[in-house]
């Protein structure tokens, strides 16, 4: 049984109060995800985010093959975080803490995602030939999309890596 970690970390020329209303309002999630992934929102963005929030999302991770995603805010503080997780969707576990952390010029905005795939043997044999590339894809378009609407520090290294846990 293999479980993974992604952790990703930039830092954004923004105050937190900023990013905290950006990054808070589920429907700027289609503005920082690929085209590719016709990433679609269903419902439960009509009110700021609170805990226990239900969104559920259309998405496609790879083409061909469209899934229903549904996610539970279950953790929320409000300018310093917030914790999504799956409840129907894609992956056997989707656990993802967002965190943003005040810097002198600006925040860093880190992410960490526990994740698990389905299908035993043939989810681990997925995760390395399709999954953590499309991932690493969407958290880089991320990254570049929150760098030209906010600005990075350059003293800040960017991070996304994996492991497995």
């Amino acid at each position: 049984m293999s479980f993974y970690q992604l952790q990703t970390s930039q830092g954004l020329t923004v105050s937190q109060n900023e990013a905290w209303e950006f990054l808070c309002n589920p429907q700027n999630l289609s503005a920082i995800t690929p085209d590719s992934m016709q990433f679609e929102i269903l419902s439960g963005v009509t009110i700021p985010m609170f805990k226990g929030q239900i969104i559920q999302y259309k998405v496609s991770p790879f083409p061909g093959f469209k899934t229903r995603w549904v996610t539970e805010i279950t953790h929320l503080k409000s300018g310093d975080y917030f914790v999504d997780e799956q409840r129907f969707g894609p992956y056997s576990l989707w656990h993802h803490k967002h965190f943003l952390k005040s810097h002198e010029n600006g925040v860093i905005m880190e992410d960490v995602i526990d994740y698990k795939l389905p299908l035993g043997i043939l989810g681990r044999a997925m995760h390395g030939a399709f999954v953590r590339k499309q991932l690493q894809k969407v958290f880089q378009f991320r990254y570049e999309k929150l760098k030209s609407l906010f600005g990075e520090i350059p003293d800040v290294e960017p991070i996304i890596q994996f492991r497995t846990i």
